[in-house]
């Protein structure tokens, strides 16, 4: 049976690329890339000419079919981001649920991670955090996500475009309260790598003077309370009914993005159903 490899490549510094990473890839028969002329660009590092096919959010569904017929062929076949590890925040779970699913095996190669750089170079603490990818831009879903970090028991992960993170800190800011700390990393692994490390306010007026380039990722410290408030929880359930979630689908997103233990979420979406249903005479 064929194996398809999930390779974790360098988020800057190509020397951090792993030998057996490197092995990899020039073995397999065939390299799936989200950004062709990226892995290209490694491939030439590497002295390596594997064939290289586009995989990437738009076409992921339509190329599963290309990676199965390789795969069923008895050939080895790699996936590869643009960056760091694949899936992460980037494309190839329908990928490797069709090589799941027709049997193949599917086997990580691991190596560096911008998440646990940056974890590690914040300061802050690293015991138990959670990775909450790219923040939504408006609405429900971003005013949930600013309610899971300022109620987080654990430390949070974030990614954001550097066109953004001015408005993100400011929001945090609003959110945590002005003095939550906050370790801003970017450019990591490159030449003009860059970690400001402080509150949210410090942060936010960092960058305000100094935009940011390139690559960023934000680890903000947990939060001092402990577990979710219960008045953010009715007011994220009362917006989620209000938008036509049922009861049990606002249960779930309780748990899923604050945090809420389950039985209290039950408890709080049925108190709002029942303080909201119209009286009857």
């Amino acid at each position: 049976m064929a194996t398809l490899y999930l390779v974790s490549t360098p988020i800057g510094n190509l020397s951090d690329l792993s030998e057996r990473a490197a092995q990899v890839l020039g073995e397999v028969e065939r390299i799936f890339a989200e950004d062709t002329r990226r892995t290209g660009r490694l491939l030439r590092h590497l002295r390596v000419d594997t064939p290289l096919t586009s995989l990437h959010r738009h076409n992921e569904a339509a190329r599963a079919g290309r990676v199965l017929e390789c795969l069923g062929s008895g050939r080895d076949a790699a996936v590869v981001s643009d960056a760091g590890t694949p899936l992460v925040s980037d494309p190839g779970a329908r990928v490797v649920d069709a090589a799941l699913e027709a049997g193949h095996v599917v086997v990580p190669v691991p190596g560096p991670s911008a998440i646990l750089a940056a974890l590690a170079g914040s300061g802050l603490p690293a015991d138990r955090f959670a990775f909450l990818g790219f923040a939504p831009r408006k609405g429900v879903e971003r005013r949930a996500l600013l309610r899971r970090v300022a109620q987080s028991p654990e430390t949070a992960v974030l990614f954001e475009a550097p066109g953004r993170l001015c408005r993100l800190l400011a929001d945090l800011e609003r959110a945590c309260g002005p003095g939550r700390r906050v370790a801003v990393a970017r450019e990591m692994t490159k030449l003009h790598e860059e970690f400001v490390r402080g509150t949210l306010a410090e942060a936010r007026a960092h960058f305000g003077r100094r935009p940011p380039r390139g690559e960023v990722t934000l680890v903000v410290d947990r939060s001092p309370g402990g577990e979710p408030d219960e008045s953010a929880a009715r007011e994220l359930a009362a917006e989620l009914l209000a938008g036509g979630a049922r009861p049990r689908e606002a249960v779930r997103e309780l748990t899923a993005r604050l945090g809420t233990p389950r039985n209290r979420a039950y408890r709080i979406v049925h108190s709002t159903v029942a303080r909201d249903r119209p009286e009857t005479e």
